[in-house]
């Protein structure tokens, strides 16, 4: 089929990828409403949702509407994907709905712009047509905003149509948030609502996996049925697998050679050296991956992901232990040399530090 030709070369690439992070990206969108959300490159997102619908009595059968997503998150702040929908309502008698899609994000709060905007361009099979899709988003504490601007092919009547859509979440802990969302059409076909949502965002702690309880009036979430609502109220989840590249193609590091004597440290006392450096440890990569710094420098890597990870060099000469989310690994570089590091209980994370 086509759309292989379109998404293989893109995956190989990220395959290629050293990534610097997995975003947390489930407890930042709303269930219809990812927003200019790119993920990390090197990463490959595997992610499987599933709709419930009850009907009358006295069977009240039980019709499930899944939709599965697998994506690459490529350098310059990409994203490419596929969505396959089985059980689609978009277009009768076609209910396997594929809409291949690309994303970027232009623009970045957490590197200084005043908030994330990004624009998403998709071929949607069931409709025939393509899609586009500009957002934009805003973090103000535990709260963020998301909207954004669809252009969309009508599966009806073969012209264009336009949809404006609207979310937040609310951050309540680390690993937990609620969201919700709504979407319309600037005109509907009979039998189209506005579109809704509302869910329990979940980060499963010690994992990079996330869990969203939620409901909605929405078949699945594509750009074209995530903008149409329906009569049926929907109860459903969806499961977010992260697929790190560097696990299975990224080697491992060499092992220190044995010596009588105790490794050399470069961690004396932190009053001997100078704090000027942060860096951040995410499920599952260094960031920055590679850090120059002046000698007698301490740098602090804070565990910003869900799992415990270690900052250990590859000679042995110093190991932070491993740091709980949320804590802070310290070591201070006394000597000019470059340092190769990585985490113990993930081999495949690896870093440098140059210190001049």
């Amino acid at each position: 089929m086509f759309f292989r030709r379109l998404l293989l070369p893109g995956l190989v690439v990220v395959a290629m990828v050293q990534p610097p992070a997995v975003a947390q990206g489930l407890l930042v969108r709303s269930p219809n409403l990812p927003g200019p959300w790119v993920g990390a490159p090197g990463m490959l997102y595997f992610n499987f949702l599933h709709r419930f619908t009850a009907g009358p009595a006295p069977e009240r059968k039980v019709a499930n509407s899944p939709t599965f997503l697998l994506a690459g998150a490529l350098p310059w702040h990409t994203l490419l994907g596929v969505y396959y929908a089985t059980s689609s309502e978009l277009t009768p008698r076609y209910p396997n709905e594929w809409e291949l899609f690309g994303r970027i994000q232009a623009l970045a709060q957490a590197s200084g712009a005043p908030l994330d905007a990004g624009a998403e361009i998709g071929y949607n099979l069931a409709a025939r047509g393509l899609g586009a899709e500009i957002s934009a988003a805003r973090s103000e504490g535990p709260v963020r905003m998301l909207g954004a601007l669809r252009a969309l092919k009508d599966p009806d009547g073969g012209g264009a149509g336009v949809a404006l859509a609207a979310g937040a979440v609310l951050r309540l802990t680390p690993h937990l948030s609620v969201a919700g969302d709504v979407a319309d059409l600037t005109r509907r076909n009979p039998g189209e609502r506005v579109a809704w949502s509302a869910g329990l965002n979940i980060t499963i702690p010690g994992t990079p996996h996330g869990l969203s309880l939620h409901v909605t009036n929405a078949n699945n979430v594509t750009l074209e049925s995530a903008s149409r609502g329906t009569a049926t109220t929907r109860y459903g989840f969806e499961f977010t697998i992260p697929i790190t590249l560097a696990r299975y193609f990224g080697g491992r590091p060499d092992r220190p050679e044995a010596s009588a004597s105790p490794p050399r440290s470069v961690h004396p006392p932190a009053s001997r050296g100078t704090v000027g450096s942060r860096a951040t440890v995410e499920d599952f990569a260094f960031r920055p991956g590679r850090l120059q710094i002046q000698a007698g420098t301490t740098v602090r890597w804070i565990n910003a992901g869900q799992a415990a990870h270690s900052v250990t060099a590859d000679d042995g000469r110093f190991d932070t232990g491993l740091i709980s989310p949320g804590a802070t690994g310290v070591v201070t570089f006394a000597a000019p040399g470059t340092y190769r590091f990585h985490c113990t209980p993930h081999s495949f994370m690896r870093g440098v530090v140059v210190v001049r």
